[in-house]
């Protein structure tokens, strides 16, 4: 049968979501502690990858397994045996040819800024000490609207068959003591919300214009682009999903 498992995880320990050789991450914990509990090898299927470093609000991957009767005590125990970092909120079934990566319609992710030293930040947010025109920004920011290639925010080198991307909302917003960037598309492709952030910043700070943006998307060409923020302020915070795919689940 097949499972879909919704969790979060906060991202400094690990070397990004996808498994690794060498390297410690959130897919090789959660596997090993999904093996452990129901004692046969598990591998999960997420909705996609995060990179070293990023935060997950609401992320899901799917996996196979036999009937699980008690799954609320599953997530119980997968709690207990999970390092604080992971947390599970849930484990339900869907149909069988339900899937996790190429069935999700939208994600969404945010970005944190501070203007304000903050300890309390440190691990949770980029710190930006000179002003920024937020307005601006927001008018960059605009101008993904009009694209759907994105090579200049892509990762070099990446084997990704396409660039194209819709995005339904790129908006700047003051959210009590931090400035938040949240950005929704249908898919995104690697490192492009740090690319777009820091180009935005940029823009911000005065250092480029909206114009620019437009130059940027237009030449396909990642270094004409900003230079990609910290992880550490990045959070993937929410997948959708048709109904039908969760309609198994109450």
């Amino acid at each position: 049968m097949r499972y879909f498992i919704q969790f979060s995880y906060f991202g400094k320990l690990y070397h990004g979501w996808q498994k690794q050789p060498n390297a410690i991450t959130v897919q090789q914990v959660l596997d090993e502690a999904l093996s452990t509990l129901l004692r046969r090898p598990i591998e999960t299927v997420g909705a996609g990858r995060t990179d070293t470093g990023v935060h997950a609000k609401q992320m899901f991957a799917h996996f196979e397994a036999e009937t699980i009767k008690k799954q609320a005590n599953l997530v119980y125990r997968l709690n207990a045996l999970l390092p604080e970092a992971i947390a599970v909120g849930q484990i339900f079934e869907v149909s069988d040819n339900a899937h996790a990566r190429f069935d999700a319609v939208q994600r969404t992710y945010e970005y944190w800024v501070v203007q304000e030293k903050n300890p309390f930040y440190s691990d949770h947010a980029h710190y930006i000490k000179h002003p920024l025109d937020v307005q601006r920004m927001n008018e960059g920011a605009a101008v993904l609207f009009e694209y759907k290639d994105f090579e200049c925010f892509s990762k070099s080198n990446t084997d990704v068959k396409t660039y194209l991307c819709t995005i339904k909302k790129a908006v700047w917003e003051v959210k009590s003591d931090k400035l938040v960037f949240t950005i929704t598309a249908d898919r995104f492709l690697r490192n492009m919300v740090r690319a777009i952030v820091g180009t935005l910043l940029e823009v911000g700070h005065g250092k480029r214009t909206v114009v620019d943006v437009k130059r940027i998307i237009n030449s396909k060409d990642r270094s004409q682009a900003g230079t990609s923020v910290p992880a550490k302020g990045l959070y993937l915070t929410s997948v959708r999903y048709p109904d039908e795919i969760l309609e198994k689940h109450g």
